[in-house]
């Protein structure tokens, strides 16, 4: 039972850091300027909305849908997103640091990762078939057991990817990045 519920509602300069927000559901609400750090979400949905501009840095968001939802210039860093509901999970992002978050087991088909910082990012055993990583640093990012096919990498920099370990098929790379496939094996290339 939800205790409130929120329809294209905005929330300009929020602070919701370090509070504890639950059961509750935010439909087409766009949040502006907010600060979720070190919050607790559980049990709440947002679908269709958008995070411009908002610190999420460390929240948990247990057992929590992000169902279609933006996230432009914000920072979240050390983001557990394996907590949350699988159930229509669809986010993509934009300008954001994602630094030391993890997508651990999500379904991400198609997500769009545009200029963003993902140092560190756990991406072990996530789907993340047609997903475009425009202009990402991927610096020290685990790809282990990941779909990647047709997955575009062409502008992203930094990464570190074992195509044995990995599925790659027909994803795009570019030149010289495309030689962090080859890291593992420790050769020279001139």
């Amino acid at each position: 039972m939800l205790n409130s519920s929120y329809q294209e509602k905005t929330f300009n300069s929020k602070d919701f850091s370090e509070k504890k927000i639950s059961v509750k559901e935010f439909d087409k609400c766009t949040f502006t300027n907010c600060d979720f750090s070190s919050s607790i979400i559980t049990q709440t949905d947002f679908i269709d909305c958008l995070f411009d501009n908002c610190n999420f840095s460390m929240v948990n968001l247990n057992h929590s849908g992000l169902k279609n939802c933006d996230f432009i210039n914000s920072k979240m860093i050390g983001v557990d997103f394996s907590i949350c509901n699988d159930f229509l999970f669809s986010v993509n992002f934009k300008n954001c640091q994602l630094d030391y978050s993890t997508f651990f087991q999500k379904k991400m088909k198609k997500t769009k990762f545009i200029e963003c910082s993902m140092k560190q990012v756990d991406f072990s055993e996530v789907e993340l078939t047609e997903t475009i990583f425009n202009s990402c640093d991927l610096m020290g990012a685990i790809f282990e057991n990941t779909n990647l096919i047709k997955a575009d990498l062409r502008t992203a920099i930094h990464y570190s990817i074992d195509p044995e370990n990995n599925k790659l098929k027909k994803a795009k790379f570019s030149y010289p990045s495309v030689t962090g496939l080859l890291e593992k094996y420790e050769i020279i290339i001139d």
